[in-house]
């Protein structure tokens, strides 16, 4: 189908490209009557270049390599070139720029590895922060170099924090016993819903107050795989009250901070005070990580275990919560006694 007037291309470049497909638009004429384009971007297949352009004409952004600033790039990335990204991932990335305040007026084309370096290194944040920061770094050049803006990826030069090796250490008993001496204290209730059910934080500070259902005792969520999307959850008679108190807050979400939804690094800091009062190093994914490690040692039904957890099974068939899948769901989380 032709294209109206002014609409713009998408033509093929010669050689062995990455992004061998370019999207502009003439935006006048030179002396002898050649088109003088615009470069809107570069791009891997023409489909790819046609979404390009038909988001451009949509909404027309500046692309002038010697004007755009950190700030309107990423505005624009994130108006045109984060909709692929999960919820989770994104949350983490917007997280990340407000680390970046030193770099926002500056000229794009200007910035190099030791400005970025200066963000990671000057955040005062853990490993996981800066990695998040690097990793913006990374999207904002791809972008960049996509525009035309710049011709390399100085995001590659930079370094955070070596990420810890882990064992996933579960809880011990003593653990366990130490949060329910001080389970009147704030936030700690949390910890203890997340040894009691398994979920991941972002599940659980996902959760929504529609998602509980107290007269049945269950809980509803789930990320990541299809297994593990929708699963519901008994709730432990251990954390039962818990539970409802959340629950007869009456906030959207089960779990929230001066009535909002708890974000992922604000928890992080109701977890370390948490961890400092019982003497502890625990991340929190290690409680879904004794949560199955106490199922285990009960010798829980295993194919309990994995809809519990949210895992696929080769005996688990649909995944349809009957009255008696939820019976024996409720069965197999009581056999965890302390």
């Amino acid at each position: 189908m032709k294209h109206p007037n002014g609409y713009g291309t998408v033509a093929k470049l010669s050689g062995n490209r990455r992004n061998p497909f370019v999207v502009r638009k003439t935006k006048g004429w030179d002396d002898r009557g050649y088109p003088i384009y615009l470069t809107i971007g570069y791009f891997p297949t023409r489909e790819d270049g046609l979404i390009a352009l038909a988001e451009y004409n949509r909404s027309p952004y500046d692309v002038d390599a010697n004007k755009i600033t950190f700030e309107e790039l990423y505005n624009k990335w994130l108006n045109n070139g984060a909709g692929k990204l999960g919820k989770s991932n994104l949350a983490s990335l917007k997280s990340a720029y407000k680390h970046c305040s030193s770099i926002y007026k500056m000229k794009y084309k200007d910035i190099r590895a030791f400005h970025m370096q200066d963000c990671i290194d000057n955040c005062g944040r853990s490993y996981s922060t800066q990695w998040a920061i690097k990793n913006l770094f990374n999207h904002l050049d791809k972008y960049a170099i996509g525009l035309d803006i710049i011709v390399r990826n100085y995001s590659q030069l930079t370094t955070a924090e070596p990420i810890p090796e882990t064992s996933k250490k579960p809880f011990t008993d003593d653990e366990v016993n130490a949060l329910w001496n001080i389970s009147g204290e704030p936030w700690v209730d949390s910890a203890l819903v997340f040894l009691y059910s398994g979920w991941r934080i972002s599940e659980l500070l996902g959760m929504k107050r529609e998602d509980v259902d107290i007269e049945a005792g269950t809980m509803k969520g789930g990320v990541k795989t299809k297994s593990g999307k929708g699963r519901i959850v008994p709730i432990h008679s251990k954390i039962f009250d818990m539970v409802k108190r959340r629950y007869d807050e009456g906030g959207e979400y089960l779990f929230t901070h001066n009535g909002k939804r708890v974000s992922t690094s604000q928890y992080y800091i109701f977890w370390n005070d948490i961890m400092k009062k019982i003497n502890a190093k625990h991340t929190v994914h290690e409680c879904r990580h004794t949560f199955r490690t106490r199922l285990d040692s009960v010798g829980a039904n295993k194919v309990c275990i994995d809809r519990l957890m949210g895992h696929s099974s080769g005996n688990t068939g649909e995944k349809v919560y009957t009255h008696k899948t939820l019976e024996e769901l409720k069965e197999a989380i009581e056999m965890i006694t302390n």
